[in-house]
């Protein structure tokens, strides 16, 4: 409890700093992030004086458990009922909203119920609020994602001993999720890919029934999940002996991403970051071959702040974790990956998926 204490001492002080009276959160993992409340439905007021979740009656004695400072608010009846029950009881002026998160029409009907109750309440769109706190691990989290690069590791070395020519797709994202979860996974934080041959030419690629082949390369993207933090690593793997294609492109992305590892420290940018990779790859002659970005931070989400782009300005810094995954992706041959779940600390990258490469 003392970590949600800080964390909400810190968005307080961010309201404060916007000069908004209160904060809304509908976000599922801000949500969890800021009380320890995992159910599926609720909403949090935060104010600088008081805290309500309120929530139906599936999880009223759950909240009691998990969100035992919060002020339980129970809902019935419709939103246009309970909106104004909560609002007057907390006499502010200014309601913060997560814009990436209501929808337009959700913020139509709040609108509404504000005008025709009287309410003197004005809505305010707030980006990111939430997430830029949640962009710096505290000692919790950073040993939960450590945890579960750790079960992803042994599900790894696990499919590296099976794998083989004859299986699909489909078999072999069967075979490392079954693995994940007698290691200890919770849910997998999203669904494996594993594309073999043409198909690792898919960044994305969806396990389908392809029979994979000798020689040939496979992406297979994978993560772990502990009490609701994830981990993500890829490999690229090839049965049998690698061709003097395969051995080109893998080196190259291996450059890539070792040059990344070691260049990255605290105080680069997202922008920074990706080119490290990427002025690799595009002296290799692969850079349009590199399509996408060279990562992302993650946590209680796959995909969450800091962004390691071409035009990200995010500034990275101690206790960061995202990942780093350069690619190259040759339409009719296939793609190679590689992806480890790293952190900032003492001002440089520590990769805590140690899979072998």
């Amino acid at each position: 409890m003392i970590q949600i204490k800080n964390r909400i001492a810190k968005l307080r002080q961010i309201l404060d700093e916007k000069e908004v009276d209160a904060i809304l959160i509908s976000q599922p993992e801000n949500r969890y992030y800021l009380s320890g409340f995992n159910g599926s439905a609720g909403y949090l007021f935060v104010t600088q004086n008081s805290m309500i979740l309120a929530t139906d009656f599936r999880y009223v004695e759950q909240i009691k458990i998990q969100a035992p400072d919060y002020t339980l608010f129970q809902l019935s009846g419709s939103i246009s009922k309970w909106f104004p029950e909560i609002i007057n009881g907390l006499d502010i002026k200014t309601l913060g909203f997560e814009s990436a998160d209501i929808t337009f029409e959700r913020y139509q009907n709040l609108s509404g119920i504000i005008g025709k109750t009287g309410i003197q309440l004005q809505l305010v769109p707030l980006k990111d609020t939430v997430e830029t706190i949640r962009a710096i691990k505290d000692p919790e989290e950073i040993d939960c994602i450590r945890r579960a690069a750790e079960i992803s590791d042994k599900a790894f070395k696990h499919i590296s001993e099976i794998i083989h020519a004859g299986m699909t797709e489909i078999e072999l994202a069967w075979e490392l999720e079954k693995s994940l979860h007698e290691a200890g996974s919770q849910s997998i934080p999203f669904e494996i890919i594993a594309g073999s041959g043409p198909n690792a030419a898919l960044p994305h690629a969806h396990p389908s029934e392809r029979v994979i082949r000798q020689g040939e390369p496979i992406i297979i993207d994978f993560g772990a999940k502990i009490e609701g933090y994830c981990s993500d690593v890829t490999r690229t793997l090839c049965i049998g002996k690698a061709d003097a294609v395969f051995n080109k492109i893998y080196g190259i992305v291996l450059d890539a991403q070792m040059s990344a590892i070691s260049k990255i420290n605290s105080g680069t940018t997202g922008a920074e970051a990706d080119g490290f990779a990427r002025n690799i790859i595009e002296e290799a002659g692969y850079g349009e071959a590199f399509g996408h970005s060279l990562g992302h931070g993650i946590g209680l989400a796959t995909h969450e702040n800091p962004s390691l782009s071409r035009t990200s300005d995010n500034i990275l810094t101690e206790n960061m974790v995202f990942t780093i995954e350069p690619g190259i992706y040759i339409p009719g041959w296939g793609g190679v990956r590689i992806e480890d779940t790293v952190i900032i600390k003492n001002g440089k990258i520590s990769v805590l998926s140690k899979s072998i490469k």
